[in-house]
């Protein structure tokens, strides 16, 4: 199957007063069309960078793409000129971001904000703009879209205001839509609406979505493919059963067992995951969790490990992995070794 998006060996820095953070890592992902792929990871480990990266959407006086390749239906589009990348942001590539009322305009009516993006990429007419962005409106749920469409950000719930953001992601039926935390402003309850209605738009128009989250209770909500991040680094990658029932990596096994959990009705203690990620500035050696990680090996600090295959489609950088290492007993159930 061609991939609709494919990011290889991405490495992104940022220049600060104290030096350069090297905020992506070889990072190495894609997405195939009709496909939704997560990237989760505690804040800070470099996914909202990726998807900016994606996008063009880098402050340029700060940030160094160092290396790698971005190709979207089979262009590079690392580096375009601003002219070419704004023909494809919005009308073949779409974003969502985690606050809508930074991305609304406060100044404008929503109908006036959806039909510009739509103005901007198609050529039609000022009457077709109008219905088209009341029918987005409806598309999305949003109840009396005739009267939603003269009516300002204010005006409107913070569930409503996220399903303004997606109805101007899907207003020129973009191939990709990149969601960047799209449910961490919303109580639970909205959130599970959108979640919802997510999953249903990208069935019926099969449209591919890469989903920016550190809640594993999205994660298992939308995605097919999970790619876990750490310090600017995917760690493992695989299906959301394979990385749920057979996690390869510490990290992930900590990641899960920070999830909520019910027994007899009785809410379960979170495990933390001790300690701290580590200064970009200067990036360890060898793998980046190992100062976190209580299986941690004298190789683990000076020698990052390769992706160990363990199926055709999960991947682990972990040298628990290694035919060599020895076997860990006592691990949660999630993560025990087979």
């Amino acid at each position: 199957m061609t991939s609709l998006l494919d990011v290889k060996d991405l490495e992104v820095s940022f220049k600060t007063y104290g030096g350069e953070v090297k905020a992506v890592r070889g990072v190495d992902f894609h997405i195939n069309q009709g496909e939704v792929l997560a990237i989760v990871g505690e804040s800070g480990c470099g996914k909202s960078v990726t998807a900016q990266t994606i996008m063009g959407l880098l402050p340029k006086k700060v940030s160094m793409i160092k290396g790698g390749n971005v190709t979207f239906q089979g262009e590079e589009i690392l580096g375009l000129p601003k002219k070419k990348m704004q023909k494809i942001k919005g009308s073949k590539i779409g974003l969502i971001s985690q606050d809508p009322m930074t991305s609304l305009n406060p100044t404008m009516k929503i109908g006036s904000q959806i039909a510009e993006t739509i103005k901007k990429h198609t050529d039609l007419p000022k009457y077709q703009i109008k219905n088209r962005t009341i029918e987005l409106l409806g598309l999305v749920g949003i109840p009396n879209p005739e009267k939603r469409y003269s009516q300002y950000p204010h005006e409107l719930s913070g569930g409503m205001r996220q399903r303004v953001l997606i109805a101007m992601a899907l207003s020129c039926e973009p191939q990709l839509i990149i969601a960047d935390e799209p449910t961490t402003a919303l109580d639970v309850t909205i959130q599970a609406q959108i979640l919802d209605l997510l999953k249903d738009l990208q069935q019926r128009l099969n449209t591919s979505i890469l989903i920016i989250t550190h809640d594993l209770g999205v994660v298992a909500e939308i995605a097919q493919r999970v790619s876990v991040m750490y310090a600017g680094k995917v760690i493992e990658s695989g299906t959301v059963e394979e990385i749920f029932d057979n996690p390869k990596h510490p990290y992930t096994w900590g990641l899960l067992n920070s999830i909520p959990k019910y027994t007899n009705g009785e809410k379960e203690r979170l495990v933390p995951i001790e300690g701290s990620p580590p200064d970009l500035f200067a990036p360890p050696a060898g793998c980046p969790f190992a100062p976190r990680c209580e299986y941690a090996m004298e190789i683990c600090i000076g020698e990052m490990p390769d992706a160990k295959q363990i199926s055709e489609s999960h991947h682990a950088k972990c040298w628990l992995n290694d035919p060599r290492a020895p076997i860990v007993e006592g691990l949660v159930a999630a993560g025990r070794n087979e």
